[in-house]
C-alpha cells in the first residue's frame, strides 16, 4: 500500500462517524459522570461542613489544642469550612486529571497508527510521550494544588499547624473519592463493552478482534480511555494526595510542627519534587537516549524505565534528606516523641521506592507471557476453558506471596525506624516515580486503541502486527501500573490508620476486645462485598450488550459481509447507561461505612473495620489484578504465535484459542474493574475516618453508650 493510499485510509477513519463516536463517546460518557458526581461533592461537601461543625457545637471560639492543651487552635467551626474546601479542591484537581489525561489519550491514539506504518520505534515513542505527558500532568497538577493550598489556608490558620494540616487531610478524601467513582464507572464500560465484543465477536462469530463488524467495537475503544486512562489517573492521584496528607498530619504534631520548621514539614512535597524531575531524565532515556528498532526491545525498554527512575530517585531521595532535613529531629508516635535521624528517613523513602521495584517486577513475572506462569496458563487451553480457569485461578494466588512479603518487610522497617510517618513517606517513595509510572501505564490502552484503528482503517496487517507487539507489552506494563497503585495503597491505608487513631484518642487497638474484633471480621468481609458487587455489575452490563450484538448480526442484511454498518452509537449507549447506575451502589457501599460504624459503633470498631479491609483487600487486589492479566496475556501469546510452542495452541479461531478468550473475558472484570478498585476502597475508608475522626471522637459510638 502507498503512502497516499494510506493517507486517504487513515483521513477516512478520522473523519467519519464512526472515529467521531470514538473520539466523542469517552468525552460525552465522563461529562456524563461527572454531573452525578458533581451532585454527590456538593452533598458530601455539606455532610463534611455539618459533622465536623457540630464537633464543639458550631462555635467561633478558639479551643485548646488536641495534642498542646496549654495552647489555643482555631475554632473547630474554621476547621470544618477549610475541610470542606480542600475537599472539592481534591476532587476538581482529580476529575480534572483524569478528564486531560483521556484527551492526552484520545489525541494520540491515531497519531501512534500513523507512525507505526514508519516502525514499531516509531509508534513506540509516540506512545511512550503520550503516557508521559499524563504522567507529568497528573504529578505537577497534584503537587502544586496542595502546595498552594497549604500557604493559603496558612494565611488564616496562622501558627495552629495542627489545624492547618487536619483541615488538609480533605484534600485527600476529594482525589479518593473521585478515583472510585472514575475507576468503577470506568471499569464497568469498558468490560462490558469488552466482554461483549469477544464473546460474540472472537468466540462466536469468528472475526478478529476491532474488525469495524463488531457493534460493540467503538464502545470497547471508548472504554479502554475512560476505564484505563482516566481511572488509573484518578486512582493514583489519590493515592499520591492520602499519603502526602498522612505524613503532612503526623508531621505537624511532630518537631516539625512544634517548631514551625516549614522546609521540614514539606518534606513529603520536596520528594514527590524530586521524583518529577528523575521521571523527566528517566522518559528521555526511552525516547532519546536508546530507540527501539525491533519488536524484542519494547518490554526491556519499559523495565528498564522502572529500574533508571528508581536508581536515580534513590540519589534524589539522599540529596533531598540531607539538604531539607534538621540532623536530629522527633516524629509523634502515640503519645510520645521519637528522636529520628535525616538519614533515618531517606532509609523509609528508599525502602518504598526499592519495594515498588519488586512488586513491579514480580507482578510483570505473573503476567507477561514472555515467563512460564502465563505460558503454563496458555497451555492449560488445550483441553479447554475449565483447566485455563484454574490455572489462572491458582496463578493469581500465588503471585500475592513476594509482593505481601515486600510491603511487610517496608512496614516493619519504616515504624522501626520513625512510626507511623515513616510508612507514610514510605508509601510517597513508592509513588515519587508516579510521572514514569503513569506513562507506562498509560501506553498500554493508546497502543491498543492504536491497534483498532489499524483494524477499523482496513490497514496492512504488518502494521497491525506492530501495534500488537506494542498491546502485548502494554498489558504487562498495566499489570505493574496495578501492582504499584495496590502496594502503595497498603502502606498509604496504614499511615492514614496511624494517623486516624492517634487523632481519635485511641491507645492502643486490642484485637482481642469484643468492639474491635466485630469491625476486624466485618471489615475484612468489605472487600468481598464490594467486589461481589462490582464483578455484577459487569456481567449484567455484558449480558445487555452480547445480546444487543448478536440482534444486531442477525437482523442487519450484510453487516458480517462489510456491506453494511453497525449501530455503534446503541452499545456506546449501553455501556453508558450501565456504568453510570451501576457505579452508586459501591460507592455507597465505601462512602457510608465509616459514617455509620464511627457514628454508631465508636472509634474502637471503626479502628478494626479499617484494618480488616486493609488486610484482606490488598491480597484480593493483587490475585484479582494478576489473574486477569495472565489470562489476557495467555490469549495475546496464542494469538501472536510467536513460539514454536505458542504455534501448536493456535491460530486464531481454534478450540484452545476459543477456551483462552473465555479465560481473557472471565479475567476482563478482575483486572479492570474489581481489583483495581480494591486500592481505593482501603485507601478511601481510612482517609474518610481520618477527617471524621474528630466527630467520632466526640459524638461517636452512640449505640454503645445507650447499651
Amino acid at each position: 500500500m502507498d503512502v497516499g493510499c494510506f493517507s486517504l485510509l487513515i483521513t477516512r477513519y478520522l473523519f467519519s462517524d464512526t472515529a467521531n463516536i470514538n473520539w466523542t463517546g469517552a468525552t460525552s460518557f465522563l461529562f456524563t459522570e461527572y454531573q452525578y458526581v458533581g451532585i454527590f461533592m456538593a452533598i458530601f461537601a455539606v455532610v463534611i461542613f455539618l459533622f465536623l461543625g457540630s464537633v464543639e457545637g458550631f462555635s467561633t471560639k478558639s479551643q485548646p489544642c488536641t495534642y498542646s492543651k496549654d495552647k489555643y487552635c482555631k475554632p473547630a467551626l474554621f476547621t470544618a469550612l477549610f475541610s470542606t474546601v480542600s475537599f472539592l479542591l481534591g476532587a476538581i484537581t482529580s476529575l480534572v486529571s483524569g478528564f486531560l489525561g483521556m484527551k492526552i489519550a484520545t489525541y494520540a491514539n491515531a497519531r501512534t497508527t500513523l507512525e507505526a506504518r514508519k516502525g514499531v520505534g516509531k509508534a513506540f515513542i509516540t506512545a511512550f510521550r503520550s503516557g508521559a505527558v499524563m504522567g507529568f500532568l497528573l504529578a505537577s497538577s497534584g503537587l502544586v494544588v496542595l502546595y498552594i493550598t497549604i500557604n493559603v489556608f496558612k494565611l488564616y490558620y496562622g501558627d495552629d499547624w495542627e489545624g492547618l494540616f487536619e483541615s488538609i487531610t480533605g484534600y485527600g478524601l476529594g482525589g479518593s473519592s473521585m478515583a472510585l467513582f472514575g475507576r468503577v464507572g470506568g471499569g464497568i464500560y469498558t468490560k462490558a463493552a469488552d466482554v461483549g465484543a469477544d464473546l460474540v465477536g472472537k468466540v462466536e462469530r469468528n472475526i478478529p478482534e476491532d474488525d469495524p463488524r463488531n457493534p460493540a467495537v467503538i464502545a470497547d475503544n471508548v472504554g479502554d480511555n475512560v476505564g484505563d486512562i482516566a481511572g488509573m489517573g484518578s486512582d493514583l492521584f489519590g493515592s499520591y494526595a492520602e499519603s502526602s496528607c498522612a505524613a503532612l498530619v503526623v508531621a505537624s504534631i511532630s518537631s516539625f510542627g512544634i517548631d514551625h520548621d516549614f522546609t521540614g514539614m514539606c518534606y513529603p512535597l520536596l520528594v514527590s519534587s524530586v521524583g518529577i524531575i528523575v521521571c523527566l531524565i528517566t522518559t528521555l532515556f526511552a525516547t532519546d537516549f536508546f530507540e527501539v528498532k525491533a519488536v524484542k526491545e519494547i518490554e526491556p525498554a519499559l523495565k528498564k524505565q522502572l529500574i533508571i527512575s528508581t536508581v536515580l530517585m534513590t540519589f534524589g531521595i539522599a540529596l533531598i534528606s540531607w539538604l531539607a532535613l534538621p540532623a536530629k529531629f522527633t516524629i509523634y508516635n502515640f503519645g510520645t516523641q521519637k528522636e529520628v535521624s535525616n538519614w533515618g528517613l531517606f532509609f523509609c523513602v528508599s525502602i518504598g521506592l526499592w519495594a515498588g521495584l519488586i512488586i513491579g517486577f514480580v507482578t510483570e513475572y505473573y503476567t507477561s507471557n514472555a515467563y512460564s506462569p502465563v505460558q503454563d496458563v496458555a497451555d492449560s487451553c488445550r483441553t479447554g476453558a475449565a483447566t485455563n480457569v484454574i490455572f489462572g485461578l491458582a496463578l493469581g494466588y500465588k503471585s500475592v506471596i513476594i509482593p505481601i512479603f515486600a510491603i511487610a518487610v517496608s512496614i516493619y522497617v519504616s515504624f522501626s525506624i520513625a512510626a507511623m510517618y515513616g510508612i507514610a513517606v514510605a508509601a510517597l517513595g513508592m509513588l515519587s516515580t508516579i510521572a514514569t509510572g503513569l506513562a507506562i501505564d498509560a501506553y498500554g490502552p493508546i497502543s491498543d486503541n492504536a491497534g483498532g484503528i489499524a483494524e477499523m482503517a482496513g490497514m496492512s496487517h504488518r502494521i497491525r502486527e506492530r501495534t500488537d507487539a506494542l498491546d502485548a507489552a502494554g498489558n504487562t506494563t498495566a499489570a505493574i501500573g496495578k501492582g504499584f497503585a495496590i502496594g502503595s495503597a497498603a502502606l498509604v491505608s496504614l499511615a492514614l490508620f496511624g494517623a486516624f487513631v492517634s487523632r481519635a484518642g485511641v491507645k492502643v487497638v486490642d484485637v482481642l476486645s469484643p468492639k474491635v474484633f466485630i469491625g476486624l471480621i466485618v471489615g475484612a468481609m468489605l472487600p468481598y462485598w464490594f467486589s461481589a458487587m462490582t464483578m455484577k455489575s459487569v456481567g449484567s452490563a455484558a449480558l445487555k450488550m452480547v445480546e444487543e450484538v448478536r440482534r444486531q448480526f442477525n437482523t442487519i442484511p450484510g453487516l458480517m459481509e462489510g456491506t453494511a454498518k453497525p449501530d455503534y452509537a446503541t452499545c456506546v449507549k449501553i455501556s453508558t447507561d450501565a456504568s453510570i447506575k451501576e457505579m452508586i451502589p459501591p460507592g455507597a457501599l465505601v462512602m457510608l461505612t465509616p459514617l455509620i460504624v464511627g457514628t454508631l459503633f465508636g472509634v474502637e470498631t471503626l479502628s478494626g473495620v479499617l484494618a480488616g479491609a486493609l488486610v484482606s483487600g490488598v491480597q484480593i487486589a493483587i490475585s484479582a489484578s494478576n489473574t486477569g492479566g495472565a489470562w489476557d496475556n495467555a490469549k495475546k501469546y496464542i494469538e501472536a504465535g510467536a513460539s514454536e510452542h505458542a504455534r501448536t495452541l493456535g491460530p486464531k479461531g481454534s478450540d484452545c484459542h476459543k477456551a483462552a478468550v473465555i479465560g481473557d473475558t472471565i479475567g476482563d472484570p478482575l483486572k479492570d474493574t474489581s481489583g483495581p478498585s480494591l486500592n481505593i476502597l482501603i485507601k478511601l475508608m481510612a482517609v474518610e475516618s481520618l477527617v471524621f475522626a474528630p466527630f467520632f471522637a466526640t459524638q461517636g459510638g452512640l449505640l454503645f453508650k445507650y447499651l
